[in-house]
């Protein structure tokens, strides 16, 4: 996580630089400057008409009574696409402009679901082939330090507490 960290915060604007200074290079430096500007106006344009557009096929399908999970990523990607063209750089503008392709998204979607799957599974627990959660209760022994899992639903009755009103030992 720490790498990955590392290489957006310093790799990818190393590469950015070295990117825009060859670019420089053969086309100039007033050309390749109006370049990046024009990307990015381009950028702000499209996200402002792609955004839009993202967030009217949210609410057509809310108002259908439909959960619109299908249109909420594709508008997170839109948006992720529009601020990347916003970024000075042409790599980030390349990745930005990849992300406005609507049959480039259907592939990043598949690829998303699948990595929260993995992520929910590791961090919430078993999860059935009907989507729902085998969540576990946990809860700790403070005699031991140790923590139990046990399945969730009723406990047996000699675990259960007392109702509110009963006096149980150690209690008044």
């Amino acid at each position: 996580m720490i790498a990955l960290l590392l290489v957006l915060l310093i790799g990818i604007p190393i590469l950015e630089l070295y990117v825009i200074i060859q670019v420089a290079h053969v086309l100039g430096l007033l050309p390749t400057l109006a370049l990046l500007v024009a990307v990015s106006m381009m950028g702000a344009w499209l996200l402002k008409r792609e955004g839009a557009a993202a967030w009217r096929r949210v609410r057509d399908a809310l108002a259908r009574g439909e959960m619109p999970a299908t249109q909420v990523a594709d508008g997170a990607l839109v948006v992720l696409g529009g601020a990347l063209l916003l970024t000075p750089g042409f790599v980030t503008d390349a990745v930005g402009l990849l992300l406005l392709i609507p049959a480039v998204r259907v592939a990043l979607r598949g690829g998303l679901r699948r990595l929260l799957w993995r992520w929910g599974r590791r961090r919430i627990g078993a999860v059935d082939t009907a989507g729902t959660v085998a969540r576990s209760v946990y809860t700790t022994r403070a005699d031991r330090g140790s923590v139990v899992t046990r399945p969730s639903g009723p406990l047996p009755p000699s675990q259960q507490s007392p109702p509110d009103g009963a006096d149980s030992p150690g209690r008044r």
